[in-house]
């Protein structure tokens, strides 16, 4: 099974989860908040369920791994791993860079990954090996030095409750630009060129498994914060691979 054989449930699953997500963006919707205080949105929760029946109609004997519904079969060769609203706060916000997190895991490995990105439009796919955004090959750009490098990060009061805060402002003061146009945002304008760095301190599965392929695919290297396989890990650095071991000696030092 390669990326031309599931390149089109990929996107059917992007377009129901998308047509879930446009019906309820900036309308009057509550907001719940879960065990661990995050919000969720009934988007979320009917979006996941929706690429969860699809997925057990398409693959029955795959598994699945949902922020919102949790785990099924996951013991299984084939395991799916959802975040249907991954930047809820920016969806809750009115604000754009937010959106759907799918990837493909084989014997434990992300194989595939998708971010869509419903109300821009669109669809970013990776599997370790390439990359494409709405059909055209993409990768990241070739910044050869962290003065001339755009860092980006989702938030910037995770950094001290999770990492060490310190080394973080470091490498700020060597960047050219720092902003936080963070989650799967973020990850996006790294995978397509428009950003050198991406970081966050803390991380899930379903937050996490999706990005894998789509860096790689792009060219890029994507690690824990201490520089460690991403797959085990529970927080992410990625950029080229040029500026990649000095960004984590001064996120570390």
């Amino acid at each position: 099974m390669d990326l031309t054989e599931f390149t089109p449930f990929l996107k059917l699953l992007a377009h129901e989860s998308s047509s879930i997500i446009k019906k309820y963006f900036r309308t009057d919707f509550n907001i719940e908040n879960k065990e661990d205080l995050s919000p969720v949105t009934i988007a979320d929760k009917l979006t996941e369920e929706k690429m969860r029946e699809l997925i057990l109609k398409e693959f029955p004997s795959h598994g699945i791994i949902g922020e919102e519904f949790g785990t099924h079969n996951t013991d299984a060769e084939y395991v799916w791993v959802l975040d249907p609203i991954d930047g809820t706060k920016s969806f809750i916000s009115g604000a754009l860079s937010f959106g759907t997190l799918i990837a493909l895991l084989k014997n434990g490995k992300p194989i595939i990954g998708v971010i869509n990105h419903p109300i821009l439009n669109e669809f970013l796919i990776g599997d370790n090996t390439s990359a494409f955004l709405n059909g055209s090959k993409t990768q990241i750009r070739n910044c050869s030095s962290i003065s001339e490098a755009t860092l980006l990060t989702t938030d910037h009061l995770n950094i001290g409750q999770y990492q060490n805060k310190i080394g973080f402002e470091n490498l700020i003061s060597k960047t050219k630009l720092y902003r936080n146009w963070g989650d799967c945002y973020g990850y996006y304008l790294l995978a397509t060129g428009f950003a050198d760095i991406m970081i966050d301190p803390v991380m899930s599965v379903w937050d996490s498994m999706a990005l894998i392929p789509i860096i790689n695919g792009a060219g890029g290297l994507i690690t824990d914060y201490q520089g460690n396989d991403a797959i085990k890990g529970k927080s992410i650095v990625a950029s080229n691979r040029i500026i990649h071991n000095e960004v984590l000696r001064y996120l570390n030092s």
